[in-house]
């Protein structure tokens, strides 16, 4: 797959204030859903009197009172990630889970290309600055964390989804198959034999595809454009002061992390605006309530499978609920008179509508959050990536289910949603969204407190388990075995020895021996 991408970069900061942190900022990923999670975040550091340089492909800035634009870049021409996957991209087989890996180092690999050649950052470079903190995506290639280790500043990851498979080994967190599901499984935390053969394979394989490929790749990059070699002196990557992941055990499987990693789930939710008029006299105005179908931003919506396009409307049709269908396009043929569709809609807003009955989605991080938040059941057709783990997770919860759209029969279709819309699944989603927002702090004010934290004290070094210190064979403690091992067997060699001599003198010895002799 090509990504036409023309990364731009726009680097802009808020004046000093007392106690302020200065904090850069490096967000290269083009893809909007990874943005939005954390757009607020660096608004509230804002608000919070902190100075931010960001570098990012956004073309979005803030307004802030305290805003200093650094370098304009209002006459350039932009192109930014839209919907940019057809809907029968991904056909649904197995080997998918696989090559989605090469697909996701393939659109790193020119994010790092695109970002690190630009002006902007190559102007950039140019100027003396000093930060405090350098907080950085962890996402795919890992080029530009050659900026952190130029600045010797601690680093904060940022991750819009679950953990990538081999993120756990720089936190010093367990990553055991046997209960863990890979992010790129379709698993939930409780697997059967065979699953767990596959979900070990499948993280064997993540992390020499990491190891081999993505890691090597990133650092030519970093050494080609920042002159910074990421494994000299230490790999940066194993020095990571925290992780702020945009997941929450109360929807996700719940593991065991390390206490640099901080869980930060719905980051991004704010409190549900009023609907646009014309759009909330539809809502309010479904007699029986509204089926929402989107398939989120970096999914094409109105590439949907013709022949699954049709079965859908014919499913529609039947129902008594008002549906409200995402669609990029101005037209969709056959429409029944219950189904509405619209190119854009405020989806946080419209889920959280007290007659949203259903959401129908592709899985993705963000839209689930949504429905969590609201308390909406969901029926989930999940297509690539972490999809398939949060719609697993999500089904565990009793809040919905999720079916595979390639099989996905007209009964099926009906058999699901009619089941997803009982008492049952409605009551489950509430009792979901209670214990989501059931947090000592918000989201937002635990980030902000563990980012100032690790200013605070240095990178907060401490937190770090010695795992990320160890090599492999000692984290699995093959040495130890190994050691048992040959314990074991000198010990058997010995009791055996032992015998043996025991016996022979047993014989020797015997009045039989003696009468034999005489």
């Amino acid at each position: 797959m090509i990504v036409d991408l023309n990364y731009l970069v726009f680097l802009f900061s808020f004046v000093i204030r007392t106690n302020s942190l200065n904090i850069l900022i490096l967000f290269p990923t083009a893809a909007n859903s990874h943005f939005l999670v954390f757009e607020p975040m660096f608004q509230e550091l804002a608000k919070r009197g902190h100075n931010l340089t960001i570098l990012t492909s956004r073309h979005r800035l803030y307004t802030h009172e305290n805003k200093t634009l650094l370098y304009s870049i209002k006459d350039e021409k932009t192109y930014m990630v839209k919907p940019i996957l057809p809907m029968d991209f991904f056909k649904g087989r197995r080997t998918e889970m696989y090559k989605e890996q090469f697909l996701l180092a393939s659109i790193t690999e020119s994010t790092c290309e695109r970002f690190l050649s630009s002006e902007y950052v190559k102007n950039f470079l140019k100027e003396s600055n000093s930060y405090d903190v350098v907080i950085a995506e962890v996402f795919g290639s890992h080029c530009y964390f050659g900026l952190a280790k130029r600045y010797n500043a601690p680093v904060i990851g940022l991750s819009s989804t679950d953990l990538l498979p081999w993120m756990y080994q720089w936190y010093g967190s367990p990553e055991n198959p046997s209960y863990i599901p890979v992010l790129f499984m379709d698993y939930s935390d409780k697997m059967n034999f065979f699953q767990r053969v596959e979900n070990t394979l499948m993280l064997i394989f993540s992390k020499l595809v990491h190891l081999y490929y993505i890691a090597p790749t990133g650092n030519e990059y970093s050494k080609k454009y920042l002159g910074v070699d990421l494994f000299e002196g230490g790999d940066i990557l194993y020095n990571m002061s925290l992780l702020l992941t945009n997941r929450h055990y109360t929807y996700q499987t719940p593991k065991p992390l390390s206490p640099n990693i901080i869980e930060v789930g719905g980051i991004h939710l704010g409190k549900p605006k009023k609907l646009p008029e014309s759009l909330d006299k539809l809502v309010s105005g479904a007699p029986s309530g509204v089926i929402l179908i989107s398939m989120g931003s970096t999914l094409k919506g109105s590439t949907f499978p013709e022949e699954q396009r049709k079965m859908f409307l014919k499913v529609f049709s039947q129902l008594k609920y008002t549906v409200i269908w995402k669609w990029e396009n101005d037209t969709m043929e056959g429409l029944p008179s219950n189904v509405k569709t619209h190119k854009w809609l405020p989806q946080f807003d419209l889920l959280c509508h007290p007659n949203l009955k259903l959401f129908i989605t592709h899985g993705g991080l963000l839209g689930g959050q949504e429905a969590v938040y609201c308390g909406v059941p969901m029926l989930i057709l999940p297509q690539f990536a972490d999809q398939h783990l949060n719609a697993a997770a999500l089904e565990k919860t009793g809040a919905s289910l999720h079916i595979k759209l390639r099989t996905a029969t007209e009964k099926s279709l009906t058999e699901a949603i009619n089941k997803v819309l009982t008492p049952q699944f409605a009551q489950n989603a509430k009792l979901l969204s209670e214990r989501f927002k059931d947090r000592p702090m918000s989201p937002m004010d635990t980030a902000i407190y563990w980012i100032e934290y690790v200013a605070k004290y240095k990178g907060a070094p401490f937190m770090r388990t010695a795992v990320t210190d160890m090599p492999f064979y000692q984290y699995l403690l093959l040495d130890v075995i190994g050691f048992l091992i040959l314990l074991a067997a000198i010990f058997i060699y010995v009791f055996y020895f032992c015998i043996k001599r025991i016996i022979r003198l047993v014989i020797k010895t015997s009045p039989q021996s003696k009468i034999k002799k005489h």
